[in-house]
């Protein structure tokens, strides 16, 4: 992750800046996630074509509807966690996220806005796993996904988000 400490009238403060690794998304749940080099964001209501669209559900937890939801991001450093801690290979796929990403310290940004792209994303609450992971890819991985799990966001103003592009605070 690259940080750095810049002083703001006499304040230090903390800046950081990432990069999109992965890009995934699937109409409907159970199906496998499917890689893209760009996904559309629709301001207040999710990513076109995905399972969780506000307007067009169709994911497993569509039952229990929530804004906050609209888009999810996971670390490329948790995956590189769970492998090192626990022997458990995980691809960017498998964690059924939206956006991978490196360099960006998604634990910290609950309630803060940030740029991911073109696109200003405001961070709800960090995702937490559940057992229906384990159902789909026949692994052992709740245990370990706990507290490094993503985060979940509403979309603030929408556009193009592209692998490469630079995740940086709003």
């Amino acid at each position: 992750m690259e940080l750095s400490e810049e002083t703001v009238e006499g304040n230090a403060t903390i800046s950081w800046q990432g990069t999109v690794c992965y890009l995934h998304k699937t109409p409907r749940a159970f199906l496998p996630m499917r890689g893209f080099e760009s996904l559309t964001l629709i301001a207040g209501r999710g990513i076109e074509g995905d399972r969780y669209l506000i307007g067009h559900e169709a994911g497993f937890y569509s039952h229990k509807p929530e804004e906050g939801r609209q888009v999810t991001l996971f670390e490329m450093e948790a995956l590189e966690a769970i492998k090192r801690d626990y022997s458990v290979e995980m691809l960017p796929e498998e964690h059924r996220r939206n956006i991978t990403v490196r360099g960006v310290p998604l634990n910290h940004l609950v309630s803060n806005r940030f740029r991911v792209g073109e696109c200003v994303l405001e961070a709800t609450r960090l995702s937490t796993p559940c057992r229906h992971i384990e159902e789909i890819l026949g692994k052992a991985v709740f245990d370990p996904m706990v507290h490094r799990s993503g985060l979940n966001c509403r979309i603030i103003e929408g556009g193009e988000v592209r692998v490469g592009d630079v995740v940086r605070p709003y």
